[in-house]
């Protein structure tokens, strides 16, 4: 069986607690009735706890939760939130005894590794900080291997977290010995002989409007484009919900891969057009690709996001390996050429985009001005030599017009 969970916490005994996606309605169900029931302060007269008594216990965040009691211990109680699965240190008077919600089983689940031995017969203290960094409040994927032998032991299972095997990640750092490392080539790269690459953007055929986004301009006329899968158009394509569907899934990867980049390593090979991850100025990790080594020394590299058009100088220790799986998804950007205008033979304005001197920056951030923030629609025109497209505007007019009127641009049929 396989099934989507989120990571409720992970025990000091490195057990996985987890909430399947299916119990999340039902268990706020539960948590809205449980608050409706018990207000105000815990049992504050005396009380004889026992250990294994069902109670309700109030958080730090002022909810009220099923619990039971696993040690006695004076005036301070040890509990484990049923519905969760970590273990607090609580005062007395934040618990309340009731045999409300027995009859109800936990929602989470306890589960170990499938045939995964941890280094030294258990998990350290080390490695189950690492894992409860990792995964704690992440969703997941959830393989069941093996059912326990009595219904309050542990299931066995697989988990992968953005395509990668945690059974295989963690042998991969020597926490622990996995019985099937096979997907731990997914955390190397291609290196040496092999020639990788992205993979292109399937578009929409010529001819049919579909919503994009301008992730990038190099000029009024050379821009990157995005599908747009939030676009208010009636009815998508199978190309568009097809992109729609990779985006979501390479955010997801991203994501992951940026909680474990620490432990990527370098790159060791330079070439041009070479794919690997590279860390952007918001201090977050992308797919991007080589273009070319700007200084020696020290060394600066010049990249190309490909996934938005952008470009960026980084020096080594910005740049590592890509995980091979995150190279299954298409480049999001396309690099496009609009359609319908040319510079502008009589632009007086001095200032001109070094790299492309028949335009001027007044025209690049007046088209700026007329792409950012706004619901575009696009038609492609030709796919060859270069993708060539009419771009529209919120108001369905070219965005262009507004580069003719201001003198900026002019007419080319």
């Amino acid at each position: 069986k396989i099934f989507q969970a989120v990571v409720s916490c992970i025990g000091g005994d490195g057990t996985i607690y987890i909430i399947p996606k299916l119990f999340e309605t039902a268990l706020k169900k539960l948590m809205a009735e449980i608050q409706n029931t018990f207000k105000g302060l815990g049992l504050l007269i005396p009380y004889c706890w026992k250990t294994g008594e069902a109670c309700v216990v109030r958080g730090s965040d002022t909810l009220w939760y099923r619990a039971k009691i696993v040690e006695v211990s004076g005036s301070t109680l040890q509990v484990q939130y049923v519905d969760h699965g970590y273990i607090e240190s609580i005062p007395q008077c934040h618990l309340y005894p009731t045999t409300s919600y027995t009859g109800i089983p936990p929602f989470c689940i306890p589960c170990q590794l499938y045939k995964t031995l941890p280094v030294g017969n258990f998990w350290q203290q080390d490695a189950v900080d690492y894992l409860q960094e990792l995964l704690k409040n992440e969703e997941v994927e959830i393989h069941v291997k093996e059912f326990p032998d009595n219904p309050w032991g542990k299931l066995s299972i697989s988990l992968y977290f953005g395509g990668i095997s945690l059974s295989s990640f963690m042998a991969y750092q020597k926490y622990c010995v996995a019985e099937d490392c096979q997907d731990i080539q997914k955390l190397g790269v291609f290196e040496g002989d092999l020639s990788p690459s992205y993979l292109l953007q399937p578009l929409p055929v010529p001819g049919e409007t579909f919503p994009v986004t301008v992730t990038h301009l190099v000029s009024p006329k050379e821009v990157y484009i995005c599908l747009d899968s939030s676009g208010n158009l009636t009815k998508h394509s199978a190309t568009e919900r097809a992109a729609s569907c990779d985006s979501e899934s390479l955010k997801n990867a991203l994501k992951w891969c940026n909680k474990i980049v620490k432990i990527l390593p370098h790159l060791t090979n330079f070439r041009k057009e070479l794919p690997c991850l590279a860390e952007y100025v918001d201090g977050l990790w992308y797919r991007a690709k080589l273009l070319s080594v700007t200084q020696l020394v020290p060394v600066q590299i010049l990249v190309q996001f490909v996934d938005y058009g952008t470009y960026l100088v980084a020096p080594t220790s910005r740049l590592r390996q890509i995980p091979c799986h995150l190279l299954k998804y298409p480049v999001q950007a396309v690099r496009v050429l609009l359609a319908g205008f040319r510079p502008a033979s009589d632009d007086k304005n001095v200032e001109r985009i070094p790299y492309s001197p028949e335009w001027s920056l007044k025209a690049l951030w007046t088209m700026v001005d007329c792409v950012e923030g706004k619901h575009l629609s696009a038609s492609i025109l030709t796919v060859s030599p270069e993708v060539t497209i009419s771009l529209y505007g919120d108001d369905k007019n070219l965005v262009h017009l507004k580069l003719i009127e201001m003198g900026l641009a002019e007419l080319d049929q």
